[in-house]
Order: C-alpha cells, then sequence, then structure tokens
C-alpha cells in the first residue's frame, strides 16, 4: 500500500501492481483538474483477497481519521464488486476502473451519484489515458497497454481490466519524449498483458517493433525497461534490441506462476517448464548479462508436495535473481475456485519456503556481482539500480536521477554495497 499526501487535502491511497501507482497518479492529475479537494481516493486491487481485505481496512481507517473527507473507491477491486464497496458506510462513491482518470470524473456534479462503473468489457481505447506518470525524480512509467484476452484459471483481473488494448506507438514516443525532456533518467513500459502489445493495432505490431522504435525515435532517452512479461512468447525484435541495444535493461521479469507441468496446465497458463527455461536460455545467449525475476503462486489447488518441489526447485534450476511469492488466494467467479483447496496451512508453509528460496537466489546474485563496475541510476540518497534490478547502497553523494559509476565492493542482506567512482552523463555503460 502507497499512500500520496497533498497540500489540499486531497489524498490516494495505492494497493497492487506498479500500473495501479502509475493510474493514481493519472487519478490524482484529474482530480485536481475537476476541482476536487478534502477527499480520498483508494484505488483497489483485486488480485488476492487479502488485497480487497485491506482496501476494506484502510476505507474504515481514513472515515475515522478523516471525517469531513469524501472517499472515492477505484480500482480493480471496485470494478468487479462495485456494490460490495457501495454497502460501506464510509464509503461516498465508488468509481470503476474505466472512468477513474476520465475527463470531469470528479467534478462535484459526477460524484452525486454513489456507483459509477461501466463495462470494462466494452473499452477498446488506452491512448485516451495515456500520460506522463511520473512517479519520482529518477524513473518514469509509461502505460502502453491494459487488459488481458486471457483466461487463466486463478486470475480475476480480466474482469477488473477488460479486454487488450494497446497505445498507438506514436502516442507513446510523443510521451516518452516528454519525459525525457522533463529530466527522466529511466523510462519502465507497463501494462497488464505487455506482450500482447500491439495485437490490436493495424498491422499487430510486437513489443519488440515498439522498443525498437521508442530506442530509435528518443536518442536522448538514458535506460528503457520493461515491466513484467509473459512467459509464453518473446518476438525476434525485442531479441534483437537485448542483443544490440545496451539502453535496453538487461532484467526480465517473468509470469511464470508455477514449475510443475499439470499445475501450469491446470493454470491454463500458455507455457511449460522447458518452454520458460528455453526462454531465458535464448535471452542469455543474445545478452549473457540478463538478470530474471519471478513471480510464483504457491499452493495452487491440488498442488502435490512433488508438484511444489518441482516449483521450488525451478528457482535454482532457471537462476533467478529475484522472486515474488503469492499464497493462493481463490478468486470468487474463477475455474480455480472451485476446485479442490489446500488446507491454508500448507499454502503458508509452501508461500513461506517459496520466500527463502528468493532470498538464497537474491544473495547468489548478489555475491556474483561484487567486484564489479557499474552503471546505477540514483533512486534516492545513498540507494541507486543498475540495469539488471540490482539495488545498490553507495557510499558518498550524488543528485536523485543521476547516472553513477559504482564499485560494488560487499552486499547487505537485500543489496549490494559499493563505492562511487564517478558520476556519469550517460546511462548504461
Amino acid at each position: 500500500m502507497t499512500v500520496q499526501a497533498r497540500d489540499d487535502q486531497l489524498d490516494v491511497i495505492t494497493f497492487g501492481c506498479r500500473l495501479n501507482a502509475y493510474e493514481s497518479d493519472q487519478a490524482l492529475a484529474r482530480a485536481r483538474e475537476d476541482g476536487l479537494e478534502n477527499a480520498v481516493i483508494i484505488n483497489t486491487c483485486a488480485v488476492t483477497g487479502e488485497a480487497v481485505r485491506q482496501a476494506r481496512q484502510a476505507i474504515r481507517r481514513v472515515r475515522r481519521n478523516r471525517p469531513g473527507a469524501k472517499v472515492i473507491v477505484t480500482g480493480c477491486a471496485a470494478q468487479i464488486d462495485p456494490e460490495a464497496f457501495a454497502r460501506m458506510a464510509e464509503v461516498d462513491v465508488v468509481l470503476g476502473n474505466g472512468l477513474k482518470s476520465a475527463p470531469g470524473a470528479y467534478r462535484p456534479d459526477a460524484l452525486t451519484q454513489r456507483v459509477r462503473v461501466n463495462d470494462v468489457l466494452s473499452l477498446t481505447e488506452t491512448a485516451g489515458h495515456l500520460t506522463a506518470g511520473e512517479t519520482g525524480r529518477s524513473r518514469a512509467y509509461v502505460e502502453v497497454q491494459n487488459g488481458c484476452d486471457h483466461r487463466c484459471t486463478f486470475c480475476i483481473i480480466p474482469f477488473g481490466r477488460g479486454a487488450s488494448r494497446s497505445a498507438p506507438a506514436g502516442e507513446v514516443v510523443r510521451t516518452i519524449e516528454q519525459l525525457v525532456a522533463s529530466g527522466a533518467g529511466e523510462v519502465v513500459l507497463t501494462g497488464v498483458d505487455l506482450t500482447a502489445w500491439g495485437q490490436d493495432l493495424p498491422g499487430a505490431p510486437t513489443l519488440g517493433q515498439l522498443v525498437a522504435r521508442i530506442l530509435k525515435l528518443v536518442p536522448g532517452l538514458k535506460r528503457l525497461r520493461l515491466s513484467s512479461i509473459d512467459a509464453a512468447e518473446i518476438d525476434p525484435d525485442l531479441l534483437r534490441c537485448l542483443a544490440e541495444e545496451p539502453r535496453l535493461a538487461p532484467y526480465l521479469h517473468l509470469s511464470l506462476q508455477s514449475g510443475d507441468d499439470l499445475i501450469l496446465k491446470r493454470m491454463k497458463r500458455r507455457h511449460n517448464r522447458a518452454q520458460a527455461l528455453e526462454l531465458m536460455d535464448q535471452v542469455r545467449r543474445v545478452r549473457p548479462d540478463t538478470a530474471f525475476g519471478a513471480d510464483f503462486i504457491a499452493g495452487f489447488p491440488t498442488e502435490t508436495d512433488e508438484m511444489f518441489e518441482n516449483t521450488l526447485s525451478l528457482v535454482e534450476e532457471a537462476g533467478l535473481s529475484y522472486v515474488h511469492a503469492f499464497p493462493f488466494s481463490p478468486r470468487p467467479g474463477t475455474p480455480a475456485a472451485r476446485m479442490p483447496q489446500l488446507d491454508g496451512r500448507v499454502i503458508a508453509h509452501r508461500a513461506e519456503r517459496l520466500r527463502a528460496a528468493g532470498r538464497a537466489a537474491l544473495a547468489r546474485h548478489l555475491q556474483t556481482r561484487i567486484g564489479q563496475r557499474v552503471s546505477a541510476l540514483v533512486e534516492r540518497e545513498g540507494v541507486a539500480r543498475s540495469g539488471d534490478f540490482t539495488e545498490i547502497a553507495f557510499e558518498g553523494s550524488a543528485d536523485v536521477g543521476s547516472y553513477i559509476q559504482v564499485l560494488i565492493t560487499g552486499m547487505t542482506a537485500n543489496a549490494a554495497a559499493a563505492t562511487i567512482i564517478r558520476e556519469c552523463d550517460g546511462g548504461p555503460g
């Protein structure tokens, strides 16, 4: 959960993914334009039941602490089950995902209607919501895709986000040009199903073609990074960009979810274990310094001990550097919610074992970086991040948003320790 407090008593509380954080910036900007004051916008997440529970807790807390403020609930959970939030006495307005950044959504006359949720599955356009959503002085996020056409059995998000929709390449390039002109040191392309970008556009361009176009047309961009991508696909143009363009960050975060083929099939994923490993091998052959992170679900229905061990062993076999482990949470309305469920204690234990494997993977990754000289973007005082997503705690001072050359001399539990060699004008290198 993140909270953004403003001088005009206009706050945003965000749950969930980086895309939600980006969209909270958009919603906040729209609310300001509409003249909204003394209000709290709560941008919910529906990925897990726990995320919904935390959002409801936050709503009650806001009402206690800000009794005179207008409470507006939006996001995926509000889109999927608006009536549940409307029944809460603490809530003034429920706003659907398709409206939370729409022009005029926060005008006083628009907020007289308690529930305003449209059919998100009918949405067809992303570009109208694509703006320069900067979340800090060092890094900016650009939404290039929204929605998802796949129906993984555990996932409720398509019902909160709608079908896959792509922002035209020209709009993306113009947005990134503006961000670079305003001083962004790094731009991250984000979306719900990023590798689906372009499939709904004329000629069905690929994500790799978009990346190549950005890097060619925005020469001042120091580093371009991709958010989470589907392990089922990486197009030839994207592979070529990884091989040839040092400004494309050598880090991919994969939506793996499991390392067992039968569980992957029951999840209705589009890859198997061997295909995921082959994808990583392909990337490493053309860009050996690439690091990989992955998402996993622990305790999916019908998962046996042997199946879980297949997932656990994949962390080391794949040479992962970062692991995000989520305990399975049944979402009403999904096929997985109707499958035979595991005991909650088993799920929690497996999730913790995956997290422990993730901590060991990060330690291995950090150990291999000791002695290296790398370029890193300063995120905040004393902390920078390299292209392969390594967090670096450095001695010395440097401006937030600048690039520094550092020598990695050691490691902590979560980061590399380094000393500054010099500040530099460029990004990678």
